[in-house]
Order: structure tokens, then sequence, then C-alpha cells
């Protein structure tokens, strides 16, 4: 049984869960938030993405549902209707393990709104979708929210932005005064603060920044391509890697149906996943890619956040993130529980100036390699003295004249 869980105040039945989840140690988001959650407080915490947020509110919750009681307590509000069911698999899972009375319910848009109106008549104590179906039943008079002694909003600095922000104070408005507040993102902006603020009563804000070690077990490599000849080395580096599972990033959301289809082509099993994607489509895009059937899946920053897969081998970067927190967060997503995992990043050669200061803020060393005959070779663009303090071993590239 896991004692430091039991001694931020959970039951022995939910940190026999974690245990038999291979959770021991709690992370610092849920250090401080779990102890507080269960206090009844409005809590803010924000944290980067990979370091626990979601069982942070999910703990406290299963913790104090009443499941003598045959309604509706909690509510978790996400985004996307992906998120939201990952939320729910995870949900799932905890009270599966825990042997806990709890029922829980997803309830989002582009579902037969019918069965979920059937789900609600047999009063699961917990309900995870989005704000705008949440809101309808409401509205219909098929759920009460008069019951809710809990909120939560997953990514509260999406929810509350200008596509769903309405639908998420009109949720909260039906509750209880009284209820509990727990909201949670990666950042969030002076703007969503002050609309945060707004919405809770003497919120406690737990901020740990946005800090997360890069797992020890990641390999970094990087080779020098055209833009052009991009897509096509990542079609040769997926053969000759022996990839099982990657996830290919790129800037902008507009590029991924280029890519998918142009990999598609050769036969490469892909997919791609952007913010935009209809429900159906992301539903079968990350089925396919959790089972195998698709290698890679090709995504924006955006709408990689909030996904936790498993067992991802490889992160491609197709487009080279110029700011290192993004760079931080693709390279959380592989290496993950003690496993090995590789980060590879195709850039241009005006892009090469880049690396040095990218290991140096990241205290990390990224391999330069070309493909050659179906293998991965060394080489050297660029020398470190200057930048990382490192031995040069290479003669310095001369320097550019000043335009």
């Amino acid at each position: 049984m896991s004692e430091p869980f039991i001694k931020l105040g959970l039951s022995k039945e939910l940190a026999q869960a974690l245990q038999d989840s291979r959770i021991e140690t709690p992370t610092p988001v849920q250090q401080q938030v779990i102890p507080l959650a269960l206090t009844g407080k409005d809590v803010v915490g924000q944290s980067a993405t990979g370091t626990g947020k979601t069982l942070a509110y999910l703990l406290p919750l299963l913790q104090k549902i009443d499941a003598g009681r045959r309604e509706t307590q909690a509510i978790v509000l996400a985004p996307t209707h992906e998120l939201a069911i990952q939320i729910q698999r995870q949900l799932e899972e905890l009270i599966q393990k825990s042997g806990l009375p709890i029922a829980s319910a997803p309830m989002i848009g582009n579902v037969n709104i019918s069965r979920q109106i059937d789900k609600l008549k047999e009063k699961p104590h917990i309900l995870v979708g989005s704000s705008g179906r949440i809101l309808e039943l409401i509205q219909k008079r098929k759920l009460s929210a008069q019951t809710v002694k809990t909120i939560v909003l997953d990514e509260a600095d999406r929810l509350l932005d200008d596509n769903n922000r309405d639908s998420v104070k009109a949720v909260i408005k039906t509750t209880q005064r009284d209820r509990q507040l727990l909201l949670f993102s990666a950042t969030f902006t002076p703007a969503v603060r002050e609309q945060v603020q707004g919405l809770t009563q003497a919120a406690i804000w737990v901020e740990l920044g946005d800090e997360i070690k890069i797992p020890a077990g990641i390999t970094h490599l990087y080779v020098v391509a055209e833009q052009r000849d991009k897509i096509e080395l990542l079609r040769k580096l997926t053969g000759h890697l022996a990839v099982q599972k990657a996830l290919v990033f790129i800037n902008k959301s507009d590029n991924i149906l280029n890519v998918t289809e142009k990999l598609a082509y050769h036969d490469i099993a892909v997919a791609g996943l952007h913010g935009s994607s209809l429900k159906n489509e992301r539903k079968k895009a990350m089925d396919d890619f959790r089972s195998g059937r698709v290698k890679l899946l090709v995504v924006s920053d955006l709408a990689a956040r909030g996904l936790d897969i498993p067992d991802v081998t490889h992160v491609f970067n197709l487009e080279f993130p110029e700011d290192p927190k993004l760079y931080l967060h693709r390279a959380g997503r592989t290496g993950r529980a003690g496993k090995s995992g590789t980060v590879l990043s195709l850039i241009t050669p005006g892009e090469a100036a880049l690396i040095p200061r990218l290991e140096k803020i990241l205290n990390i060393e990224m391999a330069a390699k070309k493909l050659l005959r179906g293998k991965l070779i060394d080489t050297v663009v660029r020398p470190r003295t200057a930048v990382t303090g490192r031995t040069n071993k290479v003669r310095p590239v001369p320097k550019q004249p000043e335009r």
C-alpha cells in the first residue's frame, strides 16, 4: 500500500489502487493539491504538462464522493472530447482498482443524447464531459446540478477562452453557491487569472511553474535537411529506426493533412490530430494509435495538450520548436515510467544555430546525425565551445559576414 498517499489524507482503497498501478510516490503538484482539495476549498493548480494534475484532482474527488447517495456530486469539464474520454478512462481505472461503489459517465457532444439521458437515470456520481453538452442536459431538465458539490476545470485556460467561456460559466451558475471549484492548467494568462478570481471564492493557488525534467532515458538526436526533403526523410527514418509508436510534431496544424497524405501515399500507417478534428475523427485516430494499427500520429502542440499516451517510442520534430518549453513538453511524451525513448528533430541548415542554446537551457546533449545507406551515423555541423563550454574537438565553422 502507498503510504505517501495515505499521509496526504487518501483512503486505503485509493492508495491500494495507486499501488496496483505502480504509482507509489506523489508528484509535487499532487503533494500540494490533494490535502487542500480534501478540505473543500477552491484550488487553482498551475503545473506543466505531464506532472500529474489529473490524479491531483481525481483522487480527492473520489475520496469526497458519498457513494450511498445516488446523485451527481461532481462534474469534470474538459475543452475537447478526446481529453474528456481520457479523463473518464483514468477515472474508471481508479474506481475499478479501488473497488469503490462509485459510478461515472462521459457526457460529450456529437454523441446520441438519448443514450446519455438514459445513463443519467442511473444517477452517476461523477460526470466528465464538455460544457456545451452538460449545459444542454441541464437546460433540458435531464440533469440536476443542485446536488453537485465539486466542479473541475481541466485545462482551465482553454475552458475560459472565447469559445467555451459562456457555457462553462453557465454550468457553474446552475450549482449551489457553496460548491467547490478546482481549476488546473499549465499556463494562466493575466486575463484568465482575472476570470478565475471572479469565479472562485478565496481560492488557494498552487503554482509550480512550468519546469519539468526530461526523463534520463531519452536520447536526443537531430538531422539537418532542407525543408522540402523533410517528409521523405521522415519516411525513411520510420523504417530504418523500427518505429513502433511515434508522435510527429509540427508547428502549424494547417500542415497536418499534407503531411499525413504524403506519408500514407508511401503506405506508412499514419493518422493526424489537430484542434479542429471532428469527434469521430479524433476517436478513430487515438484508438488506432493506441492499438498499434497506426504507428505515426501527426499532431500540433495544441492538439497534443492533455493527451496521455503510454509506450511512445519516438518523438519526431518535423518542424523544430524555437521555444525550449515546447521542446520540453514534446520530449516528455516518450521515455516515461523508466522506459527509453528517442527524440529526433529534423532541422533546416538555418535552424542548426538554435541547437547550442537549446542544449544549454535544457541541460541536454543533442547528437548530430545523418542517414547514410540506411544507417544513422554521427556528423558534426557546428562547434559547441562558445555556447556550452564543452571542449572543442572539431574545426570551428567560419564566421559568417554581418548583413
